[in-house]
């Protein structure tokens, strides 16, 4: 061991023999190992920081006696580093007294408060071990994090070899918790106190047994968790006003609680039932928009640098940094990979990672279990992520940031590793993003390659959680060949279920270019329809997700309406219209009850709020991104909504006091944009000789002059951000939600779960059928017959998508099916049966138990009828 093994006065020392193990335990892995990436997936197992326990000690009462920490550092490695200038960095929280009167210390610092604040740390550095491109070191007596308590922070710092005197940083990218970001060290986590604690241990335990929470398959002697009936989609930040996975999983418990007691559910409780998946948007640590989102400030809060006031050269010191929880609106996408093993600390308001296993296990703990699904972006990287992680991690310039190597073996590993302990949080199941970007270059042919050996790597990965291995139910959002020209006409978005016939894939009709507000969309897109019903089984269906309602939010409107081609039958102004596009009773109806696979549902859709995209974290594009937002305002801000009190308070703090105002500056911006190729300076310019509400004085005392700069359109697009994400929030929208629409949205969602067999495609080898009524004359019908596999039950649907009201009967549709001259099994003409109507939305004058009398359609609406082949 380099060095000094102790830090005087911090009870922290270096734990010599255990250090001189995880150094020969990854020798004897490269020794042992079938190649680099072999030996590199079992040594990822060990980076990061490990508390240590004896063999019999218990993580749920026993404390740890110190912890492991394994960093991989080829950069250092390379730039001719000595392990003499390398130490492992800590940050303990001082004690109330060190801390003073008005500061907090160990056992009450509180990680969770989301204002800027100062707090005294000591800082100790001790010596590491270097075995090739790897540091290592075990150490004894540092405070590990829990629920109740913020543990030590960690990261490597070494001084440069160019002769300065100047020092870096090394960050974990496996870490299990980084209460302050992903650019602030890590915190040393009890991973294993949290994994022995959890309350849904039980869940897991009866995975495999036959005696299941959930149904599992064998799968190469582990359980597989099967796939849901149906699913909904969740972004966490903008679920509930408090915006974080604790209010989310109070949410459930309190309907779970309703659920059992036989209470009846308020309108806006019922938008969360009737599902037995839930898909959560990104759950990551997020990248940062410089000098505005520094949540970690060594030297105080006024420091600008993110390792300001440090001197490395003692081996020990007091120093005081600014902290304070991160406070960022994002979806989730814009992820640093470093780190993507932790809860994105933005929606912990707690600041500690379990709240995302509470949330989990109220999920599972719901009368009816609920699968959690996790997002898995690992397809990019933000540009920033260059910051964090070491240089091999990148392959070059990509369409999202950076483009990660897949193919170098350590990144290769840690990749994989990053899933697998994100998916140990509790996951039943794991959705790939993106998983075309999953691409390699070719050298030989100068074109990027799919790189489907690592999506297996990622299917056959084992998780455990509570002492339980399996699989977790996966899921690829794959449009191969996209980009090219051609990709919606070539893709079969089947390339992977092909591959891993347990998989599934996101639909055709699910993808983000679906837009159902359009009129002839549900026309034009039969042809992707009819695959869905004939091969659909193993795809996530449904047009209501965060891209196609952002997609939908994008289509420019005119004053009449000209120029988007939008469909007039479904409401008299574009809020209302997108409204009913993304949740009507015929697209709810055809996906839960006339489809195959699994219907997926958005939450913001189910409540009728209003969704787009937002985003705080990149101050290079995010006006850009603002203006492509403009039409966002026609569809989602009625007249007299952007007038209230509460609403959009930092745009009209800037001067857009009306919403015209607004509307026209965004337009022009985004006009301006395009005519300037993105020339911020120029656009600022500009916009000062137009005239406009910012450049007229609504920047406050700060503006000198009403000549607007670059720094003025960067503040408004964050205020804009910030304003739109506080609007898109549920809890604001719920007390508008009907009484009659989400009862009957319920009901769908329930008559699909107690008929799992329509998962199965449409087989009309027994007399199933799908089509739409031709000649359309104005209306597109879309209408199936589905039939229980054991015989006992048939049902009809017909759901008018577009057009004029139509009345129908269940004569009509099988005679427009064709079937009605075919017999079942039971030898009954389908014409003959006893039906009656099992579902019919609420402006459709038909009830639950009419008989197979005439239902007039509006636009929209839907009906359902059921036959028992007993009768």
């Amino acid at each position: 061991m380099s060095g000094g093994s102790a830090s005087e006065g911090s009870g922290f020392a270096v734990l010599p023999e255990r250090t001189a193990a995880l150094v020969e335990r990854a020798r004897a892995d490269r020794d042992a190992a079938d190649g680099r990436f072999e030996a590199a997936k079992s040594i990822a197992e060990r980076l990061g920081a490990h508390p240590i326990r004896g063999a019999d000690a218990d993580p749920a009462t026993d404390p740890p006696a110190g912890v492991a920490f394994g960093f991989w550092t080829p950069d250092l490695v390379d730039a001719g580093v000595s392990v003499e200038d390398v130490r492992l960095e800590l940050f303990t929280p001082l004690s109330d007294d060190e801390n003073g009167d008005d500061q907090r210390g160990e056992a009450t610092i509180d990680p969770g408060r989301d204002d800027l604040r100062e707090v005294a740390f000591r800082v100790d550095r001790l010596p590491v071990e270097r075995d090739g491109e790897f540091h290592w070191v075990a150490v004894e007596g540092i405070p590990v994090g829990t629920r109740d308590r913020l543990g030590a922070l960690y990261q490597l710092a070494y001084r440069t070899p160019d002769g300065d005197d100047e020092w870096e940083t090394v960050r974990d990218p496996l870490a299990y918790s980084v209460p302050f970001g992903a650019f602030a060290p890590a915190e040393a986590y009890d991973w294993p106190r949290l994994d022995a604690t959890r309350p849904d241990r039980d869940h897991f335990a009866s995975l495999g047994t036959g005696d299941e929470a959930l149904p599992t398959t064998e799968d190469d002697g582990l359980p597989r968790i099967d796939p849901a009936t149906s699913m909904l989609e969740i972004h966490p930040g903008t679920s509930t006003e408090r915006g974080s996975l604790a209010a989310l999983a109070e949410r459930f418990e309190a309907i779970g609680e309703k659920l059992r007691a036989g209470d009846p559910l308020a309108p806006h409780e019922r938008n969360y039932v009737g599902y037995d998946a839930v898909q959560l948007m990104p759950v990551e640590p997020l990248t940062q928009a410089y000098g505005r989102q520094w949540y970690w400030r060594p030297g105080g809060v006024d420091s600008e640098t993110p390792d300001g006031g440090l001197d490395r050269e003692r081996d020990a010191e007091r120093v005081t940094v600014g902290v304070e929880r991160p406070d960022q609106t994002n979806w989730g996408y814009d992820v640093v990979v470093s780190a993507f093993s932790a809860a994105n600390p933005a929606i912990l308001e707690t600041g500690r990672p379990d709240e995302l296993v509470d949330l989990i296990a109220a999920c599972h703990a719901m009368p009816d279990p609920i699968r959690v699904v996790f997002d898995v972006a690992l397809g990019h990287a933000d540009e920033a992520a260059a910051e964090l992680l070491p240089d091999p991690f990148f392959e070059g310039p990509g369409m999202y940031g950076l483009h990660l190597d897949y193919r170098q073996p350590v990144v290769r590993a840690i990749l994989l590793e990053l899933q697998r302990r994100k998916a140990n949080f509790g996951a039943d199941g794991i959705r790939i993003d993106g998983a075309q970007d999953f691409t390699y270059h070719d050298e030989e042919t100068g074109e990027q390659v799919h790189d489907d050996a690592f999506l297996a790597e990622m299917d056959r990965m084992t998780h455990e959680v509570a002492g339980t291995e399996f699989r977790p139910w996966m899921i690829y959002e794959d449009g191969r060949p996209w980009p090219r020209e051609d990709w919606e006409l070539a893709s079969t978005y089947r390339t992977l279920i092909d591959r891993h016939p347990h998989a599934f894939q996101w639909s055709p009709v699910t993808f983000a270019h679906n837009k159902p507000a359009l009129l002839t969309f549900w026309v034009t897109k039969w042809w992707r329809m009819r695959e869905v019903g004939e091969m659909g089984s193993q795809w996530i269906t449904g047009v209501a997700n965060h891209d196609t309602l952002r997609r939908g939010s994008q289509v420019e409107v005119t004053d009449d309406w000209s120029g988007a081609l939008i469909n007039p039958y479904l409401a008299d102004s574009p809020p209302e219209t997108i409204r009913e596009a993304y949740d009507s009773p015929a697209a709810l109806v055809w996906f839960h009850v006339a489809m195959p696979g699994v219907p997926m549902d958005f939450l913001h859709a189910n409540y009728r709020a209003p969704w787009g995209f937002v985003r705080d974290t990149d101050p290079t594009w995010n006006v850009k991104v603002v203006a492509e937002e403009a039409p966002w305002i026609d569809w989602h801000v009625p007249e007299g909504a952007y007038g209230e009190r509460a609403a959009f308070p930092r745009l009209k703090e800037l001067g857009f006091e009306t919403r015209a105002e607004l509307k026209e500056f965004v337009t022009t911006l985004a006009a301006l944009i395009d005519a300037t190729d993105y020339d911020l300076d120029l656009i600022a310019e500009l916009l000062s000789v137009k005239g406009t509400p910012l450049a007229e004085g609504g920047r406050g005392d700060a503006a000198s002059s009403d000549a607007l700069a670059a720094t003025d359109l960067r503040a408004f697009s964050f205020a804009w951000s910030a304003d739109v994400a506080e609007y898109l929030v549920l809890d604001r929208w719920e007390d508008d939600q009907g009484d009659a629409r989400t009862a009957f949205d319920r009901r769908v969602r329930e008559f699909r779960q107690a008929r799992p067999w329509l998962r199965r495609d449409v087989d009309p080898s027994r007399g199933e059928a799908f089509g739409y009524r031709h000649p359309t004359e104005g209306t597109v019908v879309y209408q199936a017959l589905r039939r229980d596999p054991d015989g006992d039950e048939a049902l009809l649907v017909a759901c008018n998508v577009e057009g004029t009201p139509v009345e129908l009967s269940p004569t009509n549709v099988l005679d427009d099916l064709g079937v009605t001259a075919e017999r079942d099994g039971g030898g009954d003409p389908d014409g003959a049966l006893d039906w009656a109507v099992a579902l019919a939305a609420p402006d459709a004058n038909a009830a639950v138990g009419d008989d197979a009398g005439p239902v007039t359609l509006e636009t929209a609406d839907a009906v359902v009828w059921r036959a028992d082949r007993d009768d």
